[in-house]
């Protein structure tokens, strides 16, 4: 898959279609879902970087991702948003009886998800899910979690444990532990799954103006992420402009 480099990332031009394609017909895929704070965050560590520039996809999922993206490939690229990814891809994945297992966020909120899932699509292939107590990436990765992952064996992996831990765990899980299942970070989309936040409409979405849905929700989480993160994207872009 094609990328492009936007700020000091690698990030796919592909489509949410394509995407979707992807992790029904291949296995062992590794996928990040990034928007402007990520490409900030991986601006300034050097570390997050490498680990974001290993995975085999990495989605324009923010607006100003995409834009930056088209602006300066001409690429014409869109959003390839988390919530479009996990609808389409376990709408494809029916017929073929493709599975899927859950990992992260907290266990009401993947048990109203998973409920809704199963209400929405009956066919829908469910192996499991867990939701580990909040800590750093080694205490997920111990061998109960792990094993009954790997028991498992699901064709995909959803994790929802927040940026930057889903990519860490995503990259650490990948490097130590033998799997065939593809692993996509998703964050916010059990959420929205479960209803127990609210999702912008696609169309303002598509306009860049979801993230005043999400921050009217969290404001004390996600303040830095829109007015310190999202005014350093400006800037940074700004300097990638003009040296090209």
């Amino acid at each position: 898959m094609q990328s492009v480099l936007i700020l000091n990332t690698d990030i796919s031009v592909t489509s949410v279609n394509e995407v979707t394609e992807k992790l029904s017909n291949n296995n062992s895929l590794t996928v990040a879902v990034c928007n402007a704070n990520t490409l900030v965050r991986c601006y300034r560590n050097e570390r997050l970087r490498k680990i974001i520039n290993s995975f085999d996809i990495k989605c324009p999922d923010g607006f100003p991702v995409a834009k930056g993206s088209s602006i300066l490939y001409k690429n014409q690229q869109r959003r390839v948003d988390g919530f479009n990814i996990f609808i389409e891809t376990i709408e494809k994945g029916l017929d073929n009886n493709l599975s899927h297992y859950f990992f992260g966020n907290e266990e009401d909120v993947t048990k109203k998800m998973i409920k809704n899932l199963e209400k929405n699509y009956p066919k829908i292939n469910v192996l499991g899910y867990q939701c580990p107590p909040f800590g750093k990436v080694d205490k997920l990765l111990k061998d109960e979690y792990v094993e009954n992952i790997n028991k498992m064996n699901p064709d995909i992996i959803w994790i929802s444990l927040g940026f930057p831990k889903q990519e860490e765990f995503i990259y650490e899980f990948k490097n130590n532990f033998p799997t065939t299942s593809n692993l996509v970070g998703i964050g916010a989309v059990f959420e929205w799954v479960a209803g127990t936040k609210i999702k912008a409409p696609e169309i303002l979405a598509n306009l860049g103006l979801e993230w005043i849905f999400r921050l009217a929700q969290e404001p004390k989480r996600l303040f830095r992420r829109y007015f310190v993160d999202n005014v350093l994207f400006i800037i940074y872009f700004v300097k990638q402009f003009i040296k090209r």
